[in-house]
């Protein structure tokens, strides 16, 4: 069974989906049990401030591990002459 963040990305994914919006790009991240929020919040700002992820999707499990998915825009460069 697809996840609703996969089945997402398929769709924003397909051929002339959100055509002139751009392009995402996602990276999954995996914080293992035992991580702080105030650890995990800190690398999830540097991400978005530094490097413009936003957040997509964060999942606690009952271990206390953590699920992430980021994302960003891929932003493709038109020429004009």
């Amino acid at each position: 069974m697809r996840t609703r963040v996969a089945r997402r990305a398929a769709r924003d994914l397909a051929p002339g989906h959100n055509e002139g919006m751009g392009d995402w790009e996602f990276r999954h991240l995996s914080l293992p049990r035992g991580t702080s929020r105030n650890v995990a919040r800190r690398l999830l700002t540097e991400a978005a401030e530094h490097h413009g992820w936003e957040l997509a999707r964060l999942r606690l499990y009952p271990d206390g591990s953590r699920r992430v998915v980021l994302r960003r825009r891929i932003i493709r460069a038109v020429r004009t002459m």
